[in-house]
């Protein structure tokens, strides 16, 4: 062994781990032992030693040694992930068989146990240190806990984890609380299921004939559970049928980035046939926005000082977004995000913050609910669904580890841990899925939209805590009213597209093509948008338009004269109902009460509507004065 060209030992056979156990032994001269114990190549050798040293050779022993804190990161490095693998593996292969002999599906002979933990390992039978190893990187771990349960150590931390930095930086951990509440979950099953066997109800018949003052006795989530189960085994046929879409989670994680914007004044922008460009990639700024109320507007003062934002951000997916998965006829993959859709996101982003940054579930056991209403046609679904999709899956992992996405009895199941995304059917099959997530210590986030169809949610289609929801709506109060009302949700007022946003699109759409064609379809759609207003859904498609003139023509014919004051004047507030064909002729437009609460109010989708509604009107008003 050499030190600076100096021979140390002349014993050949002496290891490095041999040296490192013992250096006395080997160098006697103290200055230069002092030497190449500061180096920093003995220092890594040293470390990876240590354990050895202590006869922690096999990973179990590696599992329960307690000085792995003393260990270097590299040295802990491979021996933390071998074993965190080892553990993950176990687990999920338990899971698997579990799962396999259960199929996820209710009969009337599935018992109550069945019915809560579906087949699922347990988390409250996982070990403390096993829990600390495979999550936390071995910290905290102590060889008396290796039997200790989860239930055991949130009832008091301290009594087995003696080094407070440890148990803070484990209890600061989203780890741990999801786990926290997974064993919480799990106790709350585990006693509704004892006073159930205690009155005699054993599985799902003894349920649904249970007395109220029964099944009163148990806790919401229990009887949540257990009347979903109950439904589906009344129906034999119902059972889960889980779809694995390939490729759908990365093509929308990494969905691609262009943004429109405007060509300042001069020769550059007469050569553009709308006055606009397509740049690739994200904008360096976007929109700016201030508290206003509740909520937020955009603030245009802000803009006007710095680089000017853009008119239209555009996301495209390769293999397209849930809402293009969903529909009959493909809309493309290109999501168009304006300003308005934008602002969604911002307030949905601001109470996932607040809530964060105030963690209590006693008080706050969700993230606030919200309802997002806007004119059917200006892009709730494909806008601002989809882009809210794509922002809470770029959302921290850590805090928020689901994302999903359903379309009435339709459900896409976004799993941020294993980048997958799958599809399920069924109203109930959502409900108990959903049910799973929670109960394995998941949080996340749903966006359900209520679709053409109207298939609003139900008060408890949300798991009870951590996970929060927003419903995609039109202002038809049939589709959301209820379930608003009950889980007392925070309404979010989308307003249509401006003009420029309209003209934005249509450059994106002709991006690449000869000036004057561009101007020449920017030239249709606007007269297009000047007989229905800026719905981009009647006026891009030459079909789709013909046959909405056939709609309004009829909606005109059908209007009343109560339909002027209370749809047709600016201030309008008669509530949206289905099946009334005024809704053709009209558009909601965002305003605040005095306490900064977002309302709608009605108005003319168009001046030209205005304008037939009004000679309308006063034809049936004149033909009355005359038969009189």
């Amino acid at each position: 062994m050499l030190a600076a060209g100096r021979l140390l030992m002349k014993d050949y056979n002496v290891t490095m781990e041999m040296f490192a156990r013992e250096p006395d032994d080997y160098v006697q001269d103290q200055r230069l032992l002092e030497e190449i114990i500061n180096l920093t190549a003995h220092q890594a050798l040293e470390a990876t030693t240590k354990p050895l040293h202590e006869d922690v050779c096999s990973l179990e022993q590696w599992r329960d040694y307690e000085g792995k804190d003393t260990v270097t990161p590299p040295a802990r490095g491979k021996p933390n992930g071998v074993l965190t693998q080892v553990l993950t593996g176990a687990r999920r292969e338990a899971e698997e068989r579990l799962r396999q002999t259960q199929e996820m599906k209710f009969t009337i002979s599935t018992n109550i146990e069945e019915v809560l933990f579906k087949g699922r390992v347990r988390v409250n039978e996982m070990r403390l240190n096993d829990f600390l190893t495979r999550e936390l990187g071995g910290r905290g771990v102590v060889d008396t806990n290796r039997d200790v349960l989860p239930e055991e150590f949130f009832k008091d931390p301290a009594k087995y984890i003696r080094d407070k930095g440890a148990l803070n930086e484990i209890q600061a951990s989203g780890h741990c609380f999801s786990m926290k509440r997974a064993v919480k979950g799990e106790l709350i099953f585990d006693e509704d299921i004892r006073k159930l066997c205690d009155k005699g109800v054993s599985n799902l018949p003894g349920w649904s004939l249970a007395a109220v003052e029964v099944t009163a006795t148990v806790h919401n989530s229990t009887k949540h559970f257990l009347d979903a189960a109950a439904e589906e085994a009344r129906n034999p046929t119902t059972t889960i049928v889980a779809i694995k879409l390939e490729g759908v989670y990365e093509s929308v994680y990494n969905a691609i980035w262009h943004h429109v914007v405007e060509i300042p004044d001069g020769v550059e922008r007469t050569k553009a046939g709308t006055g606009m460009e397509v740049r690739e990639g994200k904008p360096k700024q976007s929109w700016t926005y201030k508290k206003v109320g509740n909520t937020f507007e955009k603030d245009d003062a802000v803009q006007q000082s710095g680089e000017a934002p853009p008119r239209l951000m555009v996301l495209t997916s390769d293999k397209g977004w849930p809402y293009t998965l969903s529909v009959l006829n493909g809309c493309g993959n290109d999501l168009c995000v304006n300003s308005e859709v934008e602002r969604v996101w911002q307030i949905v982003k601001g109470d996932l913050t607040k809530w964060f940054s105030n963690f209590d579930l006693t008080l706050n056991p969700s993230p606030l609910p919200h309802v997002l209403i806007g004119t059917p046609g200006i892009g709730k679904s494909m806008a601002a669904g989809s882009y809210l999709l794509y922002q809470l899956l770029h959302y921290d992992a850590e805090k928020l580890q689901v994302v999903v996405h359903c379309f009435g009895i339709t459900m896409y199941v976004f799993d941020k841990n294993t980048k997958t995304v799958t599809k399920y059917m069924g109203n109930i099959t959502s409900k108990s899925v959903l049910g799973g997530l929670w109960q394995r210590g998941m949080k996340g986030y749903i966006i359900y939209d209520v679709t053409t169809k109207g298939t609003p949610p139900d008060a408890g289609f949300a798991p009870s805590t951590g996970w929060g929801m927003i419903v995609v709506s039109s202002p038809n109060l049939d589709n959301y009213d209820e379930w608003a009302t009950q889980v007392r949700a925070s309404r979010i007022i989308m307003n249509c597209p401006d003009e420029m946003d309209v003209k934005a699109m249509c450059a994106w759409m002709e991006r690449g093509l000869e000036p004057d064609r561009q101007a020449g379809y920017w030239k249709m759609v606007k007269e297009r948008m000047e007989k229905f207003g800026p719905i981009p859904r009647h006026i891009f498609d030459e079909k789709i338009y013909i046959n909405r003139l056939g709609a309004v023509d009829v909606a005109l014919l059908a209007i009343k004269d109560t339909d002027v004051k209370e749809y047709f004047s600016m201030g309008g507030e008669k509530k949206w109902y289905s099946e009334d064909p005024s809704h053709k002729l009209v558009k909601i437009v965002r305003e605040r009460t005095e306490k900064g609460a977002e309302i709608f109010l009605n108005a003319p989708i168009c001046d030209d509507i205005g304008f037939r509604t009004a000679e309308r009107l006063e034809r049936k008003w004149l033909r009355r004065i005359f038969c009189c």
